[in-house]
């Protein structure tokens, strides 16, 4: 598959979460798959005023090609620069736009899911986007509309593809559902038969024979993987087996989780600093232990990790009494 002029090897992408798809989890993730990574989302208005902060969750890492980083905003001028600045320095083979982003703060401003309610001004945004994105391909990441009574995605596809886009991500809710019901696939699929650009299916891929199920149905080029893959990463090269008809592997044992965990962890360290690893990796960590017998102990225990020896503290415990 192709989006624009970047080979993409894959037909499986770790959806963009903030708070989640930092560089140590998308490089685990994509140890373990090889899928299609994305940054999480980042302000266009925070890179044009030099936040540092914001800048930071532009990095990749040095095997991360190709993958694209992600940014959200409405002001079309403040799009057009972030996007170069985006680019420029993070080095992405694409730039990935969030107009499906429902989050009050977000939406509020008239960014993320906001924009599907004005059409004309999310091409204007996109336009701008494009410009600043100097021929590097852009896609879009968007819902199926803002509520149940404006399902507009199928226009709205069209209008990203008539303004230049490279591809289109769809995620199967509306802006007013959030993360609740069931994603519905049948709007994904149309928006598949709309448009010629690549399509890519988001929403309920909670197993590797959902991602089959997912493309399977929409005709859609590439499934999005979100949140099932919160301490499962290895839900990623499931779907990669079933997609491509082998074997579905099944879920390591917990001493392996462990480790990845820890692997996890170490990049975290490496990147962020001991006071800020600990503190994001406390949800991490208690991911990787659910559905596990016996856990609630050690899970009371990862909440209260502030440094790289209680997190080993913990890891031993858990390796003792639960493996």
């Amino acid at each position: 598959m192709k989006i624009g002029t970047v080979d993409i090897p894959t037909q499986i992408a770790l959806a963009p979460m903030a708070g989640v798809t930092d560089l140590a989890f998308r490089t685990v993730c994509r140890e373990l798959s090889g899928c299609y990574t994305i940054s999480e989302m980042v302000s266009a208005k925070a890179l044009c005023y030099g936040d540092k902060k914001t800048a930071s969750l532009l990095k990749l890492g040095p095997e991360e090609h190709p993958a694209a980083v992600q940014i959200f905003g409405s002001d079309e001028a403040c799009m057009e620069k972030g996007a170069a600045l985006a680019l420029e320095r993070s080095g992405a083979d694409i730039l990935d736009v969030n107009m499906g982003c429902p989050v009050p703060k977000v939406v509020n401003a008239g960014d993320g899911s906001a924009l599907m309610r004005d059409p004309d001004k999310a091409v204007r945004v996109i336009r701008a986007v494009i410009r600043g994105a100097a021929g590097v391909p852009v896609t879009v990441k968007f819902r199926l509309g803002w509520d149940k009574g404006s399902i507009n995605c199928v226009d709205f596809a069209r209008r990203m593809e008539d303004a230049g886009v490279a591809a289109v991500a769809v995620h199967g809710r509306t802006r007013t559902q959030m993360y609740s019901g069931t994603a519905n696939w049948d709007y994904i699929r149309e928006v598949k038969q709309a448009v010629s650009i690549p399509v890519i299916a988001n929403g309920d891929v909670f197993a590797g024979k959902d991602a089959a199920r997912i493309l399977r149905y929409t005709g859609a080029d590439m499934a999005m993987v979100g949140r099932g893959v919160f301490g499962n990463p290895w839900l990623l090269s499931q779907c990669t087996a079933a997609v491509a008809g082998e074997e579905i592997p099944p879920l390591p044992p917990l001493s392996e989780r462990v480790k990845v965990a820890g692997r996890q962890f170490a990049l975290a360290l490496e990147h962020k600093g001991e006071r800020i690893a600990c503190l994001e990796m406390r949800k991490h960590y208690a991911w990787y232990l659910k559905g596990v017998p016996y856990a609630a102990y050690w899970k009371e225990q990862i909440c209260r990790m502030e440094t790289a020896e209680d997190f080993a503290a913990v890891t031993r415990g858990i390796l003792r009494d639960l493996c």
